[in-house]
């Protein structure tokens, strides 16, 4: 790979990671707007087609159908409840367009980048307090704490990448800077 293309090809594999990324938060924010609906999916498919993963993990179809129960008695008794998790995806929503900002500037942008890690890492305490004072089993916790984890990867990767082209650009900004030619009188 030439030079010129070095900085072109970080830059297009930073943008796929992104977009990756930004996939990844829309389709985790759009699953919390139909949270009734999932859920009801969910224990159908566990109590039929998917029965196999309920009788191999059997905690988990009885806390979907108290989640599903929970939720059910929300919808039509408190549906203001919800909207919390409207809100959860609006925000998920609002975090994926923050990561436009990297897509078109990564070097100058990487602030965001960093924020996303510092956002996965707290995924962590939030769900290893929060979880226990919910009720929320703590297997439930090790998935929601996975996000986390999962999430910050990309991220890793990208900052890695956005650090190199932040040197390959420096590089050639001194290069350019010692190829213009010299003004006459110029000190």
């Amino acid at each position: 790979m030439n030079e010129a293309q070095g900085p072109r090809a970080l830059l297009r594999r930073i943008r796929v990671w992104l977009v990756v990324f930004i996939v990844c938060l829309v389709l985790s924010g759009l699953t919390a707007f139909p949270l009734v609906t999932e859920l009801r999916l969910t224990e159908e498919a566990l109590t039929s087609w998917a029965a196999p993963v309920a009788e191999l993990f059997p905690g988990l179809l009885e806390w979907i159908e108290r989640v599903r129960d929970g939720l059910d008695t929300a919808d039509a008794e408190y549906p203001f409840l919800l909207y919390g998790t409207d809100w959860l995806a609006f925000a998920h929503l609002v975090i994926a367009v923050a990561f436009y900002g990297p897509y078109r500037d990564p070097v100058r942008n990487i602030w965001v980048i960093e924020f996303g890690m510092i956002a996965c890492a707290g995924i962590i305490p939030l769900a290893l307090i929060c979880g226990p004072l919910r009720g929320i089993p703590f297997w439930w916790s090790v998935i929601d704490m996975s996000f986390g984890v999962f999430g910050v990867i990309p991220l890793l990767v990208v900052r890695r990448m956005i650090k190199r082209l932040e040197t390959v650009q420096a590089a050639q900004a001194v290069q350019a800077g010692a190829e213009a030619p010299q003004s006459v009188g110029a000190p």
